[in-house]
């Protein structure tokens, strides 16, 4: 785990993001094999957008661990070098701190707290 600790957050968000999408479009496949190209991905993107992450990140803040808060903290503080074209900051920030999250419990080998995780992230409100 400590080699992890020394990837930037945004590093970690690169990685997180990956496997939130991946997650997705797997159960999104696996939910409705009937639907069509175009409706997989719109499917998909009820889930992987920053107004979703942030929504996530806010109802499962109470339940993190230290470590798994401290991952959170320092994402959301990163300065990335680019803006969302579709969200305000506090939003994309938010965004950001979960996918650092999952791209760090990915990483670090915690397969059964990143499931939880992410079975949370494709729940509907």
């Amino acid at each position: 785990m400590e080699k992890f600790n020394s990837l930037s957050p945004l590093a970690l968000a690169f990685m997180g993001d990956a496997i939130h999408t991946a997650f997705v479009r797997e159960q999104v496949l696996t939910g409705n094999n009937a639907l069509k190209l175009t409706n997989y991905h719109n499917e998909a993107k009820k889930f992987c957008n920053a107004k979703k992450q942030k929504e996530v990140l806010e109802s499962i803040a109470p339940f993190l661990n230290d470590e798994e808060k401290e991952i959170v903290r320092r994402a959301r503080n990163s300065k990335a070098k680019h803006k969302a074209k579709n969200f305000d900051e506090e939003e994309y920030k938010k965004a950001t701190a979960f996918e650092a999250l999952v791209g760090y419990l990915y990483l670090s080998g915690q397969k059964e707290r990143l499931n939880e995780i992410l079975n949370l992230s494709i729940k509907e409100n």
